[in-house]
């Protein structure tokens, strides 16, 4: 008899875990597996009892220590019990803290009756007289079945499966069961139940089928949850598939118009942020600056704006379909909140295009703005710019006086071009902020920076060819002891070949001068003479050239030069006297032609 009631206690112990954890579980708490651990601080026992109860029990110990914090809660779901009209004997704080199972399962079989079987009636019979009556009825017309209590009379499986083809017959092809197959038909019954119906397995097979007596409490709680499953599935079937309906339409109405509510606000809150955004918005002045705002509001209306066109069109759809729904089914028209109507949309929508018009024409007013200014900026400084090399360029050519003075005046003139020629860059600067802002015509001047670097380049050359002729001048008066011929052909080889036009020769530039007069060095001696005259002069000025010439020709004496000598001497008579040379060089008369023809090759 004991290890009876203690197969009892266990089987009662694992089904009503079972059954406790189907509220749990279907409240989002972990499942427990023990109830004389996890009852023991309250904690579960408050959240099961809340679950049935539909309600809240208040604060509590969550995760209590001391014994009397675990008192505290469990006395707070004991109380809770009680105030529901359920009778709790002989069990307090104390038994379910210190796990006193017994009276722990009486506890829950009392509430199993409570929340799960009482309300069973059938035929006038309530509680487990109903249930019984119940699985009685809906197994009459199987012959292998026969259903007397809440124990052996399920031991077989046939009525579990009886209960479920009696209602389901889609689910179990009872006529082909193995009526002798009392596991097999059990575990069917088991699997078809949880996994069709929603009926947990609150029992294994063998607490049905290996015992000589199955636990009432334990199959009639599990057999409870046949019959809230089926009971009125019958006599309510057309009652509940209209009311589901119309459940089923006031639920898709009410969706839809929480839909419609949220969509509308949240597109009149978007366009109102934009139009405030835009009402801030302050421009800086520069180009990229405008640029950049009319990019973002292209964009606002590629992408943002048919957004918004796509979502009023589709939320007017949608108060349309919850209107028809409405008058199909002869329900009262929906009137949204104020400010959320389809007018109201339509005027948040009119005041955007306003905003919109606005913002467009504040950008290209900018824009022009901007454009005209940098026609102006550019204008003003090329024009001033060409001014003031005009200016120069009439100073170079009313330069006039003793040649010193003109040089002076002339390299005065040069000190001025750097400054000007490094003002250009403003010039370019504000040209390629036009180029920038799409700017290519300019009513305000005729000249580009192409223009005036290239007047610039003629006025710096102008300059330097000045300055170079002025020296020239100046080397040319100054040498008194060349023809003004040989000048002329001196300063022609020198201006030849000053290529850079710099009024200067480097090395290879003064060697192909000389060569050009017949005068030629090894690279040697031509290194040499370079570097005595950059010693001396500081540059292969044109003096400096004009100075080497003058020293090679006095070290040179050539046929024609004696010969020209002494017709100076002989005051252009055939023959020198010795008076002639005695005057010229204090020397005797000489037949000069016959010797210079003796002498000479």
């Amino acid at each position: 008899m004991e290890s009876l009631e203690a197969r009892s206690r266990d089987v009662q112990e694992r089904t009503f875990c079972k059954w406790l954890n189907t509220k749990l579980e279907s409240n989002g708490y972990p499942p427990m597996t023990s109830l004389v651990k996890d009852l023991s601080d309250g904690v579960r026992l408050i959240q099961l009892m809340e679950i049935m109860g539909d309600t809240s029990l208040g604060r509590y110990n969550k995760n209590p220590r001391m014994r009397i914090q675990k008192a505290e809660n469990v006395n707070k779901a004991l109380e809770f019990i009680t105030s529901r009209g359920v009778k709790l004997t002989n069990i307090g704080p104390e038994d379910i803290i210190d796990g006193n199972l017994k009276l722990i399962l009486g506890m829950i079989w009392t509430l199993i009756l409570r929340f799960t079987i009482a309300d069973i009636n059938e035929e006038g019979l309530s509680a487990k007289e109903g249930l019984l009556l119940w699985c009685q009825r809906k197994t009459e017309p199987y012959k292998e079945v026969d259903v007397q209590d809440f124990s052996l009379s399920w031991s077989d499986g046939l009525a579990l499966c009886a209960l479920i083809h009696c209602h389901r017959p889609d689910l179990i092809d009872y006529d082909k069961l193995d009526k002798a197959n009392r596991h097999g038909n059990t575990q069917l019954a088991f699997d078809v139940a949880q996994e069709y119906l929603g009926i947990p397995q609150l029992l294994d097979v063998a607490d049905l089928c290996d015992t000589h007596r199955p636990d009432e409490r334990s199959v009639m709680t599990y057999i409870a949850s046949f019959f809230h499953a089926f009971s009125s599935m019958d006599q309510a079937e057309t009652v509940s598939r209209r009311v589901e309906k119309f459940a089923e339409l006031m639920h898709s109405v009410w969706i839809s118009k929480n839909d419609y509510e949220r969509r509308v606000r949240a597109l009149l809150a978007a366009m109102s942020e934009m139009q405030m955004h835009w009402a801030a918005i302050k421009f800086i002045g520069t180009y990229a600056d405008v640029k950049e705002h009319s990019t973002s509001f292209q964009n606002y209306k590629q992408s943002t704006k048919r957004s918004w066109v796509t979502e009023k069109q589709d939320v007017t759809t949608l108060f349309g379909n919850v209107q028809t729904k409405l008058r199909t089914y002869g329900l009262r028209e929906y009137v949204p909140p104020p400010g959320l109507t389809l007018l109201d949309i339509d005027s948040a929508w009119n005041a955007l295009l306003v905003s919109e018009a606005q913002r467009s024409r504040a950008i290209n007013a900018e824009i022009r703005q901007i454009k005209e200014h940098l026609r102006h900026k550019f204008a003003d400084l090329a024009n001033d710019f060409e001014k003031r090399l005009r200016a120069i360029s009439s100073e170079l050519t009313a330069i006039e006086g003793p040649l010193e003075e003109q040089q002076q005046q002339v390299r005065n003139l040069q000190t001025r071009m750097p400054a000007l020629s490094n003002s250009l860059s403003a010039v370019v600067s504000a040209e390629d902020e036009c180029h920038a802002a799409n700017v290519d015509e300019n009513d305000y001047t005729v000249f580009t920076c192409q223009d005036l670097h290239f007047e610039l380049e003629l006025v710096m050359q102008s300059i330097s060819k000045k300055i170079a002729f002025i020296d020239n001048q100046i080397v040319s008066r100054n040498m008194t002891n060349l023809t003004p011929a040989q000048l002329e052909q001196f300063e022609g080889t020198f201006r030849y070949f000053d290529r850079d036009e710099t009024n200067t020769l480097n090395v290879s530039e003064m060697t192909a001068a000389l060569a050009s007069l017949g005068i030629v060095y090894s690279d040697d001696d031509m290194d040499i003479i370079y570097d005595q005259l950059m010693q001396e002069y500081g540059a292969v000025t044109f003096e400096a050239f004009i100075n080497l010439l003058v020293d090679i020709m006095e070290d040179q004496t050539s046929p024609a030069q004696l010969r020209e000598s002494f017709r100076g001497i002989a005051a252009d008579k055939p023959y020198v006297t010795e008076l002639d040379l005695r005057n010229a060089v204090g020397e005797p008369e000489y037949d000069y032609e016959a010797w210079l023809d003796e002498v000479f090759v």
